[in-house]
């Protein structure tokens, strides 16, 4: 546990955590302004982004990270921020056009129970 800083900084140390806190990342927003962002939502970036030089240091770790796509709960795991700060700095993404969303299927879209038990007799006659 190394102080970093000067003398008068000595009350940080290496295990304290992030000095900004999630608030401050997301402008103080509490939800994104567009987009609904469940925990198995998955996340892709859209094509090739040029750059990320305008970006947040989060947003663009969310960039870098969903070229293969992954789950809100797994970005915000990565990123060890809450699932709230995490869903606003999303939203801005999608709004910047940087990312894709995913919705995982309803209930309605589910294969009947008729279609599974047949496929299972057909897996199981192989």
């Amino acid at each position: 546990m190394q102080p970093t800083g000067g003398a008068d900084e000595a009350w940080y140390d290496d295990d304290a955590g992030p000095v900004v806190r999630p608030y401050a990342v997301t402008g103080g927003r509490s939800a994104p302004d567009r987009g609904r962002f469940d925990l198995i939502t998955l996340v892709v970036t859209r094509g090739t982004v040029a750059s990320t030089a305008q970006l947040f240091p989060e947003q663009a770790a969310i960039v870098e990270m969903c070229r293969q796509p992954l789950s809100v709960a797994e970005v915000g795991a990565e990123l060890d921020l809450p699932v709230g700060t995490v869903r606003v700095l999303l939203g801005d993404l999608l709004d910047a056009g940087l990312i894709e969303t995913h919705e995982p299927p309803t209930l309605s879209e589910l294969p009947s129970e008729e279609l599974l038990r047949e496929l299972l007799a057909g897996l199981r006659a192989l």
